[in-house]
């Protein structure tokens, strides 16, 4: 074991990960286990547009692990999906790859990098041209926010955020709100699935001012010689789904726009590519043993069951597959501090809106 990884062992934000969020694991299938055979939601077919035309899809992380794995499914599923990831060498690669098993699938690739506000909005530049260039209606039919990121030191975008916060959280939540009327304007229902998982169980109390959205207040634990990676990931992840309720609060009623919360479980993915290769091995193995980790062809079923599901299952939690639901936690239904973390996360959307005008 190398200095680094003997480091990280020592630190509380290890123990955190091995042991709290192995339990709020746990917990989670415990309360699929009680939850028994009630019925599940059920998946739909996704509907053509009036004129006959595919509906199209957004997948962010779209060139490995789950958000791979979600590009091909959709696309069998008769979505054209778009493709968005930060590299275009291997947005190329999964596009073809893709194509391998489905010569007849519709997929576009553009680059967007979440934890850049320029990228986001050069993104949505880019794809209402297509949109017009293709002839098509300026409508999207369903967002996936899948791309994520659990970073072992803290790095500070251009924007002035934590990397983490801002990829996890306040670049979707940006992104989201940036192409709400191209979801709005789609003739069919339209739908947005945000990728939560079951760390937001290990969040405690919840400060969403400024300064914690910015994440500035984490990266005061570098005082003290560690970055808390496990807590500021839990934190994003809580953030993602008091944003998804809020949304579903908001919209569902008055649009007809549905919005899910999935939770894949553990997926074998490059999330942990940033952590000591011993250590990560490791985790993998025990969550093997255990029985708890899933390969992403496996795990994306829950982001299936949240894309597919009928509109009145807006506002779930989608947690196990096979249409499963189940209750998060308590703190994340207080809907008094989902409005002020709406309220912040707009505020700083507006900055930037302010910023490049």
């Amino acid at each position: 074991m190398d200095r680094e990884a003997l480091r990280m062992v020592c630190s509380p934000e290890f123990w955190r990960m091995g042991v709290l969020w192995t339990l709020s694991l746990l917990y989670s299938y415990l309360l699929l286990f009680l939850r028994g055979r009630t019925d599940t939601p059920r998946r739909r077919r996704p509907r053509p547009h009036a004129g006959g035309g595919r509906p199209i899809c957004v997948v962010t992380g779209a060139t490995s692990g789950l958000g791979k794995a979600a590009a091909a499914a959709l696309a069998r599923e008769g979505y054209h999906v778009v493709l968005a990831g930060r590299s275009t060498q291997l947005l190329s690669e999964t596009a073809r790859e893709i194509r391998r098993q489905q010569p007849y699938a519709c997929l576009e690739e553009f680059q967007i990098d979440l934890s850049s506000y320029k990228s986001i909005k050069k993104f949505e530049t880019a794809l209402k041209q297509w949109l017009w260039d293709s002839d098509l209606k300026p409508s999207i039919q369903l967002l996936i926010n899948n791309a994520g990121m659990l970073a072992k030191s803290q790095r500070v975008t251009e924007d002035g955020h934590d990397e983490t916060m801002q990829t996890n959280y306040i670049g979707p939540f940006i992104l989201t709100n940036i192409l709400l009327p191209l979801l709005k304007n789609s003739p069919i229902p339209s739908r947005v699935v945000n990728l939560t998982s079951f760390t937001h169980r290990c969040v405690s109390e919840i400060d969403v001012s400024e300064e914690e959205l910015r994440g500035v207040k984490f990266g005061q634990c570098l005082v003290r010689g560690t970055y808390p990676l496990a807590s500021i990931y839990e934190y994003t992840k809580f953030c993602l789904l008091m944003f998804s309720y809020e949304l579903h609060r908001q919209l569902h009623i008055s649009s007809g726009l549905s919005v899910m919360a999935a939770d894949p479980g553990v997926v074998e993915t490059r999330i942990m590519r940033e952590l000591p290769p011993c250590l990560s091995r490791f985790a993998l193995f025990v969550l093997r043993f255990m029985n708890l980790l899933q390969q992403p062809d496996t795990g994306v079923d829950a982001i299936l069951d949240a894309a597919l599901a009928l509109p009145e299952a807006s506002g779930k939690y989608f947690f196990g597959g096979k249409g499963k639901t189940v209750r998060s936690s308590v703190l994340s239904y207080d809907v008094e501090v989902a409005k002020k973390l709406w309220a912040e996360s707009s505020a700083l959307l507006r900055d930037y809106e302010l910023k490049t005008n």
